[in-house]
C-alpha cells in the first residue's frame, strides 16, 4: 500500500506565564506527524511530538545548547522517519493490525527518539480507525466513562497561586497537585497551610511537584516539614543525578515519593527492574511522550504492578491531539487515582477535541 506521511510544526501560546522549578513557559513549539492512505487521501492519521527542552532524552543526550540547532536536527530525523514508514508500508497489502504498530513505530525511530515512537504510534491508530481520533477504544471514547484527574496549581507569585488553588476547588477537584521548588520554601508552605485550614486530607488529597529542585543536603529536612500537612506525595524531589539520595529518601521519608524525570530515557525492560528496586518508589509517573510511546510505558507498569510500586499517568504539555492519545491509552487500565490529564485548558490555540473537565474528572463528548 502507499502511505504518505509529513510533518508540520506548531506554536502553542499559554494563557499564562506557566512556571516550574526549570522556568517560565509562554510558548511551546511541537510538531504534527500525519499519515495519509494515498488510496483515501481524504483519511488522515495524526501523532503529536512533543518535545521539553532540557527534559526530553532527544535533547538532553544530544547536547543542545540552543533551541533552534535542535529544532534543526529534529527536523532531519522527523524526515527520515517519513520516509522509512512510506517504504516499509509498500510492502504491505493493507494497514497492519493495531497490537503491531509500537513495534513497526519502535523499529522506524529506534530507542534514541521517544517522542517520536509515540506520535508514529499515535498517528497510525488514528489512521486505523478512519481518522476520527479515536485511539482505544474503551469506555472513555465513547464517552460513557470519564477519568478522574488532579488539578495542576502552577507556580508563580503567592497571590497567583492562591488565586489558582481557589479556582481549583471551586471546580470541584478532590486533588490537587501544586509546583513547588521555585519560590521561597516558606511562602509554599504557608500556602499548604492555606489549603489545609479549609479542607482536612479526608475532603481533598495533596499532591506536590518539587521537578527535582530540593538539593540533596536539605531534601529530608523539606520533607520532614511538608509532611505536617498529610500529603499524598512528592514528585521528584532531588534531581535524577542523585541516586543514593532518591533511594533514602523513599526509606526514610515521611511524604511518599514518586519518580517522574527519573524514567525518562530508560528502555531497556531490566533497567527499568533495575531502577524500581535500588531505589524502591512509592509511585511512579508515567509520560507516554517522553517515555518512547505506548508499549514502553505498559512495561514500566507491569513491572511496577510486579514489584508493588503504585503509578499514574500524566501528559507534559501536549496540545488536546497527545492529551487525547494518552487520555485514551490511560483508560484501557483500570486505575482508580486521579491522573494527571488536565494540560488541555492550557493555550489560547489548542486543537478543537470533545475533551471537557466537569468537576475533577476528564471526558470525552462529542456534543
Amino acid at each position: 500500500m502507499k502511505l504518505k506521511a509529513t510533518f508540520q510544526s506548531y506554536l502553542l501560546r499559554f494563557r499564562f506565564e506557566a512556571g516550574t522549578s526549570r522556568g517560565v513557559f509562554t510558548e511551546k513549539k511541537i510538531y504534527f506527524l500525519s499519515v495519509k492512505n494515498l488510496a483515501d487521501a481524504l483519511v488522515e492519521g495524526v501523532g503529536e511530538c512533543n518535545i521539553l527542552k532540557d527534559l526530553s532524552f532527544e535533547y538532553v543526550t544530544g547536547g543542545f545548547t540552543n533551541e533552534n540547532d535542535f529544532f534543526e536536527y529534529y527536523e532531519t530525523q522527523l524526515s527520515s522517519v517519513c520516509l522509512e514508514l512510506e517504504q516499509i508500508a509498500d510492502a504491505w497489502e493493507k494497514l497492519p493490525e493495531p497490537n503491531t504498530f509500537s513495534e513497526i513505530a519502535g523499529q522506524i525511530t529506534g530507542k534514541h527518539f521517544p517522542s517520536l515512537t509515540f506520535a508514529l504510534e499515535t498517528a497510525l491508530l488514528d489512521l486505523y480507525h478512519s481518522g476520527k481520533k479515536l485511539i482505544f477504544d474503551t469506555a472513555f471514547s465513547r464517552g460513557d466513562k470519564a477519568i478522574p484527574i488532579n488539578g495542576l496549581v502552577w507556580m508563580g507569585k503567592a497571590d497567583f497561586m492562591r488565586h489558582q488553588i481557589d479556582e481549583k476547588i471551586k471546580q470541584g477537584y478532590s486533588t490537587l497537585k501544586m509546583k513547588i521548588g521555585a519560590i521561597d520554601f516558606e511562602q509554599e508552605c504557608e500556602l499548604l497551610t492555606y489549603i489545609r485550614s479549609q479542607f482536612p486530607p479526608e475532603k481533598l488529597s495533596l499532591r506536590v511537584d518539587a521537578n527535582g529542585a530540593f538539593k540533596p543536603t536539605e531534601a529530608l529536612q523539606k520533607l520532614e516539614k511538608l509532611a505536617v500537612f498529610n500529603l499524598h506525595s512528592i514528585e521528584q524531589p532531588v534531581a535524577v543525578a542523585a541516586k543514593e539520595t532518591l533511594q533514602m529518601l523513599c526509606e526514610q521519608s515521611p511524604v511518599p515519593i514518586a519518580l517522574d524525570e527519573s524514567l525518562i530515557g530508560i528502555m531497556e525492560k531490566q533497567a527499568k527492574e533495575n531502577l524500581l528496586q535500588t531505589i524502591k518508589p512509592q509511585f511512579i509517573i508515567l509520560k507516554p511522550a517522553l517515555l518512547g510511546g505506548f508499549e514502553q510505558t505498559r512495561e514500566w507498569i507491569q513491572i511496577a504492578e510486579n514489584q508493588g510500586t503504585a503509578w499514574w499517568i500524566t501528559s507534559a504539555l501536549e496540545s488536546n491531539i497527545g492529551l487525547n492519545a494518552i487520555a485514551q491509552f490511560t483508560a484501557t487500565f483500570n486505575n482508580q487515582l486521579p491522573q494527571g490529564l488536565g494540560t488541555g485548558q492550557l493555550y489560547h490555540n489548542n486543537i478543537n477535541l470533545p475533551l471537557h473537565i466537569e468537576k475533577g474528572f476528564l471526558w470525552y463528548r462529542k456534543r
